[in-house]
């Protein structure tokens, strides 16, 4: 409890343009305001950028802004793409350069790698988005979206903050394949994200998708993109970048 509420105090001081209405785990953020009915699309990429293009077209049809959270691996391999992206004015964010896992997977608290070894890796992931043109990018999220504390912190003494999908759907299952005892069909998430807003709600929601799978998974979520979007605005949501959610006006 200590921790936390250390992190908080140092959160408020040092972070003032962020709106206090956050939820906060382990330091990352993972839900904006809950008294806007906005939700921020996020998309991360590693290894593979399928549905790109198909995802870039639907977003610029429906007008719905969007966030990208990428390897320097990705922005190595689809550089094309990103400044794509950033021209459509979404926003361009990080998540790891070599896509590292922070943290034990059974035991959270176990670090994989040194404060050295992710600052090396965090920096090297900023150089490379510098090369699409991306200067600024204020949040973070973490490879895996699995960290710890200490991952947070270290994030924070870089100027950064750390954010994370907001639970509640399947989204993130979408990257799942049919081998996999986690597999989840477009149709079985989209059902959890329909089941969230009915009993829930959805305001201030980070929603995470990834902007491509392994070819083993052919049903690909992207597809429905069109759909999810139009279903959410006609519940009344509108669609905002990860800033423009997490940041006073």
């Amino acid at each position: 409890m200590w921790r936390k509420a250390l992190f908080l105090v140092f959160f408020s001081l040092f972070c003032p343009g962020i709106q206090a209405q956050h939820t906060l785990i382990r330091g990352a953020i993972v839900r904006g305001d809950t008294s806007r009915k906005s939700i921020a699309l996020v998309f991360t990429g590693h290894e593979y950028a399928d549905g790109g293009e198909e995802i870039r077209q639907a977003l610029k049809a429906s007008q719905t802004p969007a966030s990208f959270f990428f390897t320097g691996d990705f922005y190595r391999s689809y550089p094309a793409l990103a400044r794509a992206l950033k021209k459509d004015r979404h926003y361009l964010g990080a998540h790891s350069d070599r896509h590292l896992l922070y943290c034990a997977w059974e035991k959270r608290d176990s670090l994989l790698v040194t404060r050295e070894e992710f600052l090396s890796d965090l920096r090297n992931n900023y150089r490379e988005m510098r090369k699409t043109g991306v200067k600024k990018a204020r949040y973070f999220l973490p490879p895996y979206e699995w960290y710890n504390e200490d991952i947070a912190a270290w994030t924070q003494q870089e100027g950064l903050q750390l954010i994370n999908f907001t639970s509640g759907t399947l989204s993130h299952a979408d990257y799942t394949t049919p081998s996999m005892p986690n597999y989840r069909s477009s149709e079985v998430i989209l059902e959890s994200i329909r089941k969230q807003e009915r009993e829930k709600g959805m305001n201030g929601f980070i929603l995470l998708l990834h902007i491509g799978t392994a070819p083993e998974r052919t049903d690909k979520l992207y597809h429905q993109l069109p759909q999810l979007i139009a279903e959410l605005k006609k519940k009344g949501y509108g669609f905002v970048r990860v800033d423009d959610l997490l940041e006073r006006e």
